[in-house]
């Protein structure tokens, strides 16, 4: 008897991600919810620029890569051109919520009926380990040597409680993977967001807390616990808007 095995939706190329990096376990989350919903036949990804820019090699589904941070505008397109069709983009923090903020803002506030899986872990993974718009404050990356200082490169971007001011998106909400009970909620939170697209309730838009051990200078187990030590205290995790509740 089968008790475990590799989704359908997830190809068998070998991931490119450092040790410890947990982009691939929500890609296997994803990838769940597609099985799960009985919509890879129809599901189109998008893919950004970043430490996920190889996204389309990993999901048995049409996948589109787009230029940096503009995967939201792309995804709009291909719902409205195809609207019977299943879309989601998946974007880091450097992606989204930097030089993709407008398309992220704009695209939520029409509440367009796709689904976005945002990565944040706090930095630029793919070009080095600058602060991001997400680094915490005293977060210390290639670009803020002694640390983020509010006072010269501002707070953190909290992108759920940005988007929870807008009117029009049906459901966002904030999780992590950092251990057994937090992959679970996760997945619950994607398969959501998917299943909202499903049944035509608009915009949902999941984020997910991530571990970055190589630009973090940190082992992956350490990774996971600063996670739960300094993200989630600036990073609270639950649901920040829900529509059908």
């Amino acid at each position: 008897m089968i008790v475990f095995e590799k989704p359908h939706a997830l190809t068998d190329t070998v991931l490119h991600y450092c040790p410890g990096c947990t982009h691939g376990i929500v890609h296997r989350l994803v990838a769940e919810a597609i099985d799960e919903l009985g919509i890879e036949g129809k599901t189109i990804g998008v893919a950004p620029v970043g430490c996920s820019v190889l996204a389309y090699n990993y999901f048995n589904c049409d996948m589109i890569e787009a230029a940096h941070g503009r995967a939201p505008a792309v995804a709009t397109g291909v719902k409205r051109a195809m609207p019977d069709n299943i879309v989601f983009a998946y974007q880091g923090d450097g992606d989204l919520a930097s030089i993709g903020m407008c398309e992220t803002v704009s695209t939520a506030a029409r509440g367009e009926n796709i689904t976005i899986i945002f990565i944040n872990n706090a930095i630029y993974g793919m070009t080095g380990g600058q602060m991001a718009p997400t680094s915490l404050i005293g977060q210390v990356t290639q670009t803020s040597p002694y640390g983020r200082d509010p006072k010269t490169q501002g707070y953190p971007i909290r992108v759920c409680e940005l988007l929870a001011t807008l009117d029009a998106p049906a459901y966002l909400e904030r999780v992590t993977v950092n251990n057994v009970k937090n992959v679970r909620n996760a997945k619950r939170a994607i398969k959501k967001a998917f299943q909202n697209q499903v049944d035509g309730k608009g915009f949902s838009f999941v984020e997910v807390l991530s571990a970055c051990p190589t630009n973090w200078g940190m082992t992956p187990q350490k990774a996971l616990q600063w996670i739960d030590e300094a993200m989630i205290p600036q990073y609270p995790l639950g649901v920040f808007r829900d529509k059908e509740a």
